[in-house]
């Protein structure tokens, strides 16, 4: 089986440009439901993953922080404690395995780093479901 079966094209992911503000990551993170996105590069290369706990932990550390002062805070600053790691298109599904069982999402890259979009864990989880049933049915 493909990678490209399971992928969720860059268009319909919700990600964030790596120019982007603490405020503009909130509202992004708060608009799509997600707890965790990946940052493209204005070159549109994936940079790593922001969560809502990196964002957590640096409000935690910032004094009086308010939302306008969240404008002017590049996401750059945010240390983030662990980025998903990214497979590239030409990865084996073992390779995708492998990430998968411990990020809730695998982003995927072409040959230049290039952000084509993402694996989730929960449609190759719905696709091995489907697999039992239909191996069940079939016996």
């Amino acid at each position: 089986m493909n990678i490209l079966f399971f992928l969720t094209p860059k268009a319909e992911v919700a990600c964030i440009n790596a120019e982007a503000t603490l405020r503009q990551v909130l509202e992004k993170l708060d608009n799509s439901g997600y707890a965790a996105i990946p940052i493209i590069s204005k070159e549109g290369k994936y940079v790593g993953t922001i969560t809502e706990g990196d964002l957590l932990w640096f409000i935690k550390r910032e004094e009086n922080l308010t939302l306008v002062d969240a404008e002017d805070i590049p996401i750059s600053k945010i240390k983030r404690k662990k980025d998903n790691k990214a497979i590239s298109i030409t990865e084996n599904m073992d390779g995708l395995w492998d990430k998968v069982i411990n990020q809730n999402f695998v982003p995927v890259v072409d040959d230049d780093n290039i952000f084509i979009g993402i694996v989730t864990r929960k449609d190759i989880m719905l696709h091995a479901m489907k697999q039992c049933e239909d191996d069940t049915l079939n016996n």
